[in-house]
């Protein structure tokens, strides 16, 4: 893989610790701005709206600029936003520091992706994606954890500043790193991109769409139990409060094992991933919520379904990256959606069943929106299976 992917990693690393640190920090955030933990909790979703809003938007209207300089933009704005965010007082401001580092957020992976698509051959997407997914991953066993430890040292002030400071040594290495304009050196051979217009008319495709929908419900699972994991550690598992770092980076280190693998055979196999890990992951969240007091098993499933949501929702995400190949600068935008719509959805729907079924409830809501992705690919996998039949 080409050095420039790392690099975008890098940035993808700082990116992932904020997106997923507030799992560690909610209940202090809570505390310190005298709101609820489920309110607290909206900021994951404020986030994630950001995302939404953000990947299309800015992505349009970026298209035309160079790569490197649009990248840099977007990290220096992330950092800005995060160190804005470690000195408000305000919850409001707080949220709206989310916005709007989720929008440069956005705006940075819709041409990552696009761009991680140029640097590799055709039929190494997957692989592409996996490296630059792998700095999310990476920020799940290292960032949030360590974020985790130092909000619990030094207040979660101190965690968001570390954020902002980690972006600028990202920023230098896209600077140095990444061509203005990259792509293969058979450019004179490839086709002149499309207009706008025809890059959004992929949205009529059905398979795009499918996919997308697909990604967004298993991300949502993942999102609606990961945000809410520090109280299920100290409450229904009866861990004390340093565990729950400890938690974060086995979460952490199975989505890793989890990117890893799926890396390896999203582009070939995707069907397999998803038809293995799908109905695993369905029984996995559930039973999770059951076996929540018995430690070790808690602790064993935290691993496995970072594994499973990983490996599947990456598998997904990349399936979007193929689907919208005829819109070459707008298919990052589209994964970047379709992974942001869960990310919202997912936080909100976990927590509506905090008050009425308490600390499991995110995790029964998991299972729910992973059944209702399974439901939704069912009805599509028989057609597709029936045509071919009929071919045959």
């Amino acid at each position: 893989m080409p050095l420039p992917l790392y690099l975008l990693a890098l940035a993808v690393f700082a990116m992932g610790t904020s997106e997923f640190m507030l799992a560690g920090l909610l209940p202090d955030i809570a505390s310190d701005l005298g709101v609820s933990v489920g309110a607290a909790g909206t900021l994951t979703s404020a986030f994630a709206v950001g995302m939404i809003v953000g990947a299309p938007l800015v992505a349009a209207f970026a298209r035309d600029w160079p790569a490197r300089g649009s990248l840099l933009a977007f990290v220096l704005v992330f950092s800005a936003a995060h160190a804005v965010g470690a000195v408000t007082t305000s919850f409001v401001v707080l949220s709206a520091t989310r916005f709007v580092a989720a929008v440069a957020n956005a705006g940075f992976l819709a041409v990552a992706l696009t761009t991680a698509a140029r640097l590799v051959p055709p039929g190494r997407k997957g692989r592409a994606l996996a490296v630059l997914l792998s700095g999310t991953t990476v920020a799940t066993i290292a960032g949030v954890p360590g974020g985790s430890l130092l909000g619990t040292l030094l207040g979660w002030r101190a965690t968001f500043w570390a954020v902002a400071l980690v972006c600028l040594p990202a920023a230098l290495g896209i600077l140095k790193g990444i061509p203005a304009r990259p792509g293969r050196t058979d450019t004179a051979d490839r086709p002149s991109e499309p207009a706008l217009r025809a890059e959004i008319s992929q949205l009529r495709s059905p398979s795009l769409i499918l996919v997308m929908l697909l990604g967004a419900l298993v991300n949502a699972a993942t999102f609606g139990s990961f945000t809410f994991l520090a109280p299920l550690v100290t409450d229904a598992a009866g861990l004390a409060t340093p565990w729950i770092p400890v938690v974060l980076v086995l979460f952490g280190a199975g989505s890793f094992a989890g990117v890893t693998v799926a890396g390896r055979l999203s582009d070939r196999r995707p069907r397999l991933v998803v038809a293995a890990g799908g109905p695993l992951l369905l029984v996995g969240w559930p039973a999770l919520a059951v076996l929540a007091e018995h430690q070790v098993a808690f602790l064993t499933l935290v691993f496995v379904q970072g594994a499973l949501s990983f490996a599947v929702g990456s598998t997904l995400i990349t399936r979007v990256l193929y689907e919208a190949a005829g819109a070459p600068t707008m298919a990052g935008a589209y994964a970047t959606a379709a992974l942001n719509v869960g990310a919202a959805v997912g936080p909100l729907a976990a927590a509506a069943t905090l008050a009425p079924v308490g600390n499991r409830g995110p995790l029964w809501a998991s299972g729910l929106l992973v059944l209702a992705a399974l439901l939704t690919a069912l009805p599509f996998s028989r057609a597709r299976q029936s045509s071919r039949a009929r071919v045959l």
